[in-house]
């Protein structure tokens, strides 16, 4: 039997459709190197996997959140440029800097702590990117302080303890073309990154330009873009398009085995509250995920699905562990595959439909799928032909 036959639900991960669209945003960069991201452990692709694979097609650096996910790289053996950005007071700083991850600092504190970690550290000083708030409200330097941080990182350079690597910023709105916003924070980019140059700081990689900005604002790109889930083959926005219109493949199809198929009269109440009784006799098969598995319980009585090649619709509401969907007097075999989304080849929902039906975005609806679904990886050899094999919520 097939490993993956007998699996309640399993999310699979073509990692030659990853690799592709590493490739094709590469060429959308203008020339720019491009990083990985692989947060929230790859968007809830792996992390592992897909930062291996994201390698294999070019991408030149690993981006992380939070220190424990770049340590996490490192541990599985992943070299080259690894970059973490979502510090707190007290983090593992020295242990980031011994394992020559590049660490963002926004505020003084952040860089008093580093310069202290950086005297304890093994012989090597650490790698700081100082990043700029250039609008979000977020992260980064508030343009006020900047000249502060910008004097007080350069003093520490000079003594040896850290070296500037990076000057960065995020944008706000780049996945609404057009937004004043947009134009506003590449000027003050500019303006910053101009100060700390002025200053005397020679950075490696200068960068703004996450997934949308990459698609559309090639003014943005600078040395370095950010690719997180348009790499993942997920359009960052409706409004700049399909995946498909991007050149891009999503990457994660979600399935399940129909646990149960039964008939039922007219007027049959379904799942918890009877918000959806059955209009006529008809048949119900039970998908056997929900919320707990990251199936969003606000996409009750929308949540799209393919089962025996008709999409259906979640009738009634998402429960912990499953939902029910009206078969409307079809009868599939239980253990019959129901696939929640994917890339569409056969007829199935996507990501964004299910985003639709959850008045969400798109990457919720991947990072939210939980550790309780395997992930079951093909096409992990970068020639075309590959192996399959089920793993738990921690890709090896």
């Amino acid at each position: 039997m097939n490993e993956t036959a007998s699996l309640r639900a399993r999310a699979e991960i073509d990692l030659a459709a990853l690799r592709a669209n590493v490739r094709a945003l590469r060429e959308r960069a203008s020339g720019a190197q491009l990083m990985a991201v692989v947060k929230s452990d790859g968007y809830g692709h792996g992390a592992v996997p897909c930062a291996r694979a994201a390698r294999e097609a070019g991408a030149t650096w690993l981006g992380t959140a939070t220190p424990h996910e770049a340590l996490a790289l490192r541990a599985a053996g992943l070299d080259g440029r690894i970059m973490c950005w979502l510090w707190t007071p007290g983090g593992p700083w020295r242990e980031a800097i011994e394992a020559d991850v590049d660490v963002s600092v926004s505020a003084m504190w952040a860089l008093r702590e580093v310069v202290a970690a950086a005297a304890t550290a093994a012989g090597r000083p650490a790698r700081v990117q100082l990043k700029a708030d250039t609008g979000l409200g977020r992260g980064g330097c508030q343009p006020a302080d900047w000249p502060e941080l910008v004097a007080e990182a350069r003093a520490a350079e000079r003594t040896g303890t850290i070296r500037i690597t990076g000057l960065w910023s995020h944008f706000a709105c780049a996945d609404e073309p057009g937004h004043p916003a947009n134009a506003a924070q590449l000027a003050a980019f500019r303006d910053m990154v101009a100060y700390a140059e002025k200053e005397g700081v020679d950075p490696e990689v200068r960068h703004l330009a996450n997934s949308p900005a990459t698609l559309t604002l090639p003014e943005a790109h600078f040395d370095l873009v950010r690719t997180g889930i348009a790499m993942y083959g997920v359009s960052p926005a409706p409004e700049l398009g399909t995946p498909a219109e991007l050149g891009l493949r999503p990457v994660m199809t979600l399935a399940a085995a129909v646990a149960l198929v039964k008939d039922v009269p007219a007027g049959h109440g379904v799942s918890y509250g009877h918000h959806y009784a059955t209009p006529a006799e008809t048949t119900l098969g039970l998908i056997p995920v929900g919320y707990a598995d990251g199936i969003p319980r606000h996409a009750s009585g929308r949540g799209p699905v393919l089962v025996g090649g008709t999409v259906r619709t979640a009738a009634g509401r998402v429960a912990m562990d499953q939902f029910v969907v009206d078969l409307g007097g079809d009868r599939p075999e239980p253990g019959a595959e129901a696939v929640l989304f994917g890339p569409g080849d056969r007829g199935e929902p996507s990501v964004e439909d299910w985003a639709v039906a959850a008045d969400t975005i798109g990457y919720e609806i991947v990072t939210r799928i939980g550790s309780r679904v395997p992930r079951v990886y093909v096409n992990e050899s970068a020639e075309p032909a590959g192996s399959a094999h089920p793993t738990g919520g921690a890709p090896q």
